[in-house]
């Protein structure tokens, strides 16, 4: 009885010894064998290898990218050269129409003031023909109409009459109607000089550049107030409320040249 267990305590202590061993091998772990020097080779081979064509990629790269750059600079320079005579043609041309237009623009001021002559002759031999730039019964005088109001009436009265007329009474502020005014020795027409208090006569040319010239309303009138007038080549003064004639005047239309051109020229 004592052998038998004598035997498999035996066994149980074998298989304990292997369980033991098999775990320590586990724990420890198996070193693996020194690599071969030929496969240490092999690799840095295959590295060195693989560092030349990464190489020679970069070097492919970088000659594909310095043609490209230089055939877009290339572009660049032809666009932007392009670009310059692009301007100087939209310089030159602009240059070439404001000439056009300044000659356009002579011309037809030199046009104008041709058919102005041309009408002013054909006005002085016709006073109503069609190119007058004034309305019917109006009298033209360089750039200004006149008309004469042969009908006595008070200043105040003449003020609104040439008003619905769409002029004003006559006013002496240039040599060119001192001349009008002067050539026609007009008598007795009220002038378009402010009211005032005084008598004086003044000859019409101390006139020419004077403030006197009416621009005020008619309503400041009192009974007190004296009015000027022109009597051949004097201004005199008068009572506001006394009755005279009248002359209106306004600037002028520009000539029309087709109405010239529709009608006979003179020679």
């Amino acid at each position: 009885m004592s052998d038998e267990v004598t035997y498999a305590d035996l066994k149980f202590q074998d298989c304990s010894r292997k369980i033991k061993s098999i775990q320590e091998i586990d724990q420890v772990g198996i070193k693996a064998p020194p690599a071969r020097p030929h496969v240490w080779h092999r690799r840095t081979l295959a590295l060195t290898l693989l560092c030349l064509l990464q190489l020679i990629g970069l070097g492919v790269l970088g000659s594909i990218f310095h043609l490209t750059s230089k055939r877009e600079m290339e572009k660049f320079k032809t666009l932007h050269n392009f670009k310059e005579e692009l301007q100087r043609n939209i310089s030159l041309l602009l240059m070439d129409n404001m000439n056009s237009s300044k000659k356009i623009s002579n011309l037809s001021i030199t046009l104008q003031e041709t058919a102005t002559k041309l009408c002013y002759e054909l006005y002085r031999k016709e006073p109503e023909h069609k190119c007058k730039p004034c309305p019917r019964d109006w009298m033209w005088h360089k750039d200004r109409c006149y008309i004469l109001v042969q009908k006595y009436d008070t200043w105040q009265n003449s003020v609104l009459l040439c008003s619905s007329y769409n002029s004003s009474l006559l006013k002496i502020k240039n040599k060119s109607i001192l001349e009008f005014v002067t050539s026609k020795e007009f008598y007795n027409y009220w002038l378009g000089l402010s009211p005032t208090k005084e008598y004086n006569d003044h000859n019409l040319d101390e006139r020419i550049i004077s403030s006197d010239w009416f621009t005020g309303n008619t309503d400041v009138l009192n009974s007190k107030m004296n009015c000027g007038y022109v009597h051949r080549s004097r201004v005199y003064y008068a009572d506001c409320a006394s009755q005279k004639y009248s002359i209106c005047e306004k600037l002028a239309n520009l000539v029309k040249i087709e109405s010239i051109l529709m009608n006979e020229v003179p020679d």
